[in-house]
């Protein structure tokens, strides 16, 4: 079934480990990544990037996942604000967003979706790699 989170990331502690939004896998349920999400919500300029986590450490503040089907709800856990560093294994994807609200890029994953393996220590995330973090809105759906 497939599942969202959404929200507004407003933290200015982001960096290019410290996540704005993170999905992370359950000891017994993974996910597949289909679709992220980001927009600028301001008129400056930032990069922003989509990693892999290898810990879950100071994931922040648990987010609502909503569910396309309310009849299966959500296993893997969506997470907002990173309060701590966490490890990253890989930059999956990477991207500028311009200096304009509404700016953003939406990366996709096909078929096959990007796989976030069963295990508490995995997920993805978020990060912004250059400049301070800022005001942005995010969206992660994935299937279970």
């Amino acid at each position: 079934m497939r599942h969202s989170i959404a929200g507004r990331g407003t933290s200015v502690t982001w960096s290019s480990v410290r996540a704005a939004v993170s999905l992370f896998a359950t000891a017994t349920v993974g996910a597949k990544v289909r679709e992220v999400g980001i927009t600028n919500t301001t008129s400056t300029a930032l990069v922003v990037a989509l990693v892999r986590f290898t810990n879950a450490t100071g994931v922040g503040a648990g987010l609502t996942e909503a569910d396309y089907d309310p009849a299966n709800p959500a296993i893997c856990t969506g997470f907002a604000g990173h309060t701590a560093d966490g490890a990253i294994g890989q930059v999956i994807r990477q991207a500028s967003i311009g200096a304009a609200i509404g700016a953003g890029v939406v990366w996709t994953f096909g078929d096959s979706g990007l796989l976030v393996p069963v295990g508490t220590a995995n997920g993805i995330g978020v990060t912004v790699p250059t400049g301070s973090g800022q005001v942005l809105d995010y969206w992660i759906d994935w299937d279970e």
